[in-house]
């Protein structure tokens, strides 16, 4: 009786990262990775990950995002398209949301657009 049996998710936070941009590192270009990544450094282009990402608190996107899950404690300056996102009351986005499901903690900053809905 289990094939119909619901997975536990894991948080996005205590996912397995397979991509990792240190704080100090700046990548001038898309990245495109196909699991979870953390980003801790600074991306000047336009960003596509398969899974999940995190921006931490030192971290910095200049362009557009599209995950399927996404937690910002650092600053987006784009557009993000994601299924699931969470602005943390460190983040910052700056650029339109088309998610699915939305969570902003007190003290976070968010100016733009937002599209929610299950076509988003």
């Amino acid at each position: 009786m289990g094939v119909f049996k619901k997975k536990n998710k894991i948080a996005l936070d205590l996912q397995a990262i397979s991509t990792l941009i240190s704080e100090g590192a700046v990548i001038e270009g898309d990245l495109k990775a196909p699991a979870f990544a953390r980003v801790d450094g600074q991306i000047n282009g336009n960003i596509t990950i398969d899974e999940g990402l995190i921006l931490g608190e030192k971290g910095s996107i200049q362009g557009n995002v599209h995950t399927k899950e996404m937690v910002v404690y650092g600053v987006v300056n784009g557009n993000v398209s994601v299924h699931s996102l969470e602005i943390k009351s460190t983040g910052k986005v700056n650029g339109d949301i088309k998610t699915h499901t939305l969570a902003v903690e007190t003290g976070a900053v968010y100016n733009g657009n937002l599209l929610m809905g299950k076509d988003s």
